[in-house]
């Protein structure tokens, strides 16, 4: 049987990717802090109400799964953006780990992308002040804390810059810690095209350890 553990499946990315595993016939355990937002009724779907906050919670509904995946984010109006992302990663990590999951594929930010060489797109001026202190924190985590990371078998996938609603076209570029841009220069990439390669490094794991990003 083909199972995960979706944490954050209601969210803007969440939901896209709890849609693409189910349409490709994964049991999904969707672990959300409001099961009502979800809406899709499927029998592959289990909808648990958990806070992340909390070791024990990503604990028990963790356990007797093999693959983790984490779209959590508190919220980019979330004056607590900062430390309640940092502080929930963390401990998705703790419970985790206290669960015996093996492989761990986390929904990245762009900010810890190069732009250019030894320029992140976080410490390059262009970030808007509004939505900085996620940004800053999903990359600190990255390059603090996940990358230290040896026990599971994580990945940490960067969308592109502009990550927007459109279309599932299977279209797109795969890279590492560059930014991919178009031929005009801009960076972005349908919600729907990373939920597929999202699903698709869950089937056919293609990377281990490290960070890997999507664009046009």
């Amino acid at each position: 049987m083909k199972k995960v553990v979706l944490i954050g499946a209601s969210g803007f990315v969440g939901s896209a990717i709890l849609n693409e595993a189910l349409n490709r016939e994964f049991h999904v355990t969707a672990v959300v802090r409001h099961p009502e937002k979800i809406k899709r009724v499927d029998e592959r779907l289990k909808v648990v109400k958990a806070d992340v906050s909390s070791v024990d919670q990503v604990y028990e509904v963790c356990k007797g799964f093999d693959t983790v995946i984490s779209a959590f984010n508190p919220g980019w109006s979330n004056p607590n953006i900062y430390e309640e992302t940092l502080g929930g990663y963390l401990t998705i990590i703790d419970g985790i780990k206290k669960a015996g999951v093996n492989r761990f594929l986390m929904v990245g930010g762009a900010g810890s992308l190069f732009i250019a060489p030894g320029v992140r797109l976080v410490d390059s001026g262009e970030v808007p002040d509004a939505i900085m202190p996620g940004v800053q924190a999903l990359s600190e985590f990255y390059l603090i804390f996940l990358r230290k990371e040896k026990e599971v078998d994580w990945v940490f996938f960067s969308p592109a810059a502009d990550l927007s609603h459109g279309v599932r076209s299977g279209r797109y570029r795969l890279g590492k810690d560059d930014m991919i841009t178009d031929v005009t220069g801009n960076s972005h990439i349908s919600v729907e095209d990373y939920a597929l390669a999202m699903i698709n490094e869950l089937e056919k794991p293609a990377h281990h350890y490290e960070r890997f990003t999507i664009g046009y």
